[in-house]
């Protein structure tokens, strides 16, 4: 998919603050070039390529994925849309990376995976701190035993989110709610280091619209670990995690999803600090980035940092959190 100078070509699809961030962090890595927008209506593509720099702007999802010079599109719309402009590109033969979670539900996610494997296109989910190295140097200390046998891992994130029932976060119509936008980090972040659970327990406290405003979240496995996550729209939590093992644990800061550092404490030893400058560059799309353009040019149709099972797996816990909660989408 390449061209001849080994140039990855990028289009962008939407135009929101999320896709102005990664559009800043691809501009800073040479082997990548965005080459075009597109949006729902013309006037916001050509705006957002104004102001990027970006030679072609499309009024449409379709005229996007229909431009023959794009290898690979990022899907930056809310989460709600995510199956629909997927699907678009994918059917067009266009590579995607798509902003997380893939989609509202697994049965959606289905539909896109089986898609790209059929079309043997490139699929992968922006779970950017599955790229981001200090991570990967974390997971390598843990495979090493260097806290011993995981047994619990911890993980939050809260913001205070607007009140306005429209807002997106409130909006079941746009898969509102703190699970989907900001719970799938933690639960991500389980999985990440436990695998799937063999049991989903969940409480939350819902909205006037039907959303859940806080959760919590208690993961079990079969080899005796847990996981306890929890969510919310409604309070600034810590947004911190950890793994604790036999023989030590891992202690990852405030952004925990997206980390410079964490503390290594290990039995009978004083506590390190793992510290990789360079895994917070900009902000913090450039590994992702990165990864796609290693896969689109080995010619690998999936990841092995962000496997397709494995958002699969992700995205069937978060539907079992919904059923014991109680919140359902318009479209199911």
């Amino acid at each position: 998919m390449a061209h001849r100078d080994d140039t990855i070509r990028w289009g962008i699809l939407a135009t929101g603050g999320i896709a102005r961030a990664f559009v800043g962090d691809l501009a800073t890595l040479p082997e990548g070039e965005i080459i075009a927008v597109g949006s729902r209506t013309e006037e916001a593509a050509r705006r957002f390529a104004d102001e990027h720099g970006i030679p072609r702007a499309y009024g449409s999802w379709t005229e996007l994925a229909a431009d023959p010079d794009i290898d690979v599109v990022y899907v930056a719309t809310p989460h709600s849309a995510h199956l629909e402009a997927a699907t678009v590109c994918l059917e067009a033969g266009k590579a995607v990376l798509c902003e997380k979670p893939l989609t509202l539900d697994l049965a959606q996610a289905r539909r896109l995976v089986e898609l790209a494997r059929r079309r043997r296109v490139f699929l992968m989910e922006a779970m950017w701190t599955y790229c981001n190295p200090v991570v990967r140097r974390m997971l390598d200390l843990i495979a090493d035993g260097a806290i011993g046998e995981v047994r619990s891992v911890h993980a939050d994130f809260g913001i205070v989110a607007p009140v306005d029932a429209s807002h997106r976060l409130r909006d079941p119509r746009l898969g509102g709610g703190a699970l989907l936008d900001l719970g799938v980090y933690p639960v991500s972040f389980a999985h990440l280091v436990l695998g799937a659970p063999a049991s989903v327990a969940a409480w939350a406290h819902l909205t006037p619209e039907g959303v859940d405003e806080t959760t919590g979240v208690l993961l079990g496995y079969d080899s005796g670990a847990v996981a306890t996550l929890s969510c919310s729209i409604a309070s600034a939590t810590p947004t911190v995690a950890a793994v604790s093992g036999t023989r030590g644990r891992v202690e990852l800061p405030h952004g925990f999803f997206c980390p410079e550092s964490f503390v290594l404490h290990r039995e009978g030893r004083e506590p390190e600090e793992i510290r990789l400058p360079e895994a917070r560059t900009g902000a913090g799309y450039t590994h992702e980035a990165a990864e796609v353009m290693r896969c689109l040019r080995e010619k690998e149709t999936e990841s092995p940092l962000v496997p397709l099972d494995g958002t699969l797996a992700v995205m069937g816990t978060l539907d079992a959190v919904r059923e014991r909660i109680g919140v359902r989408y318009p479209h199911e």
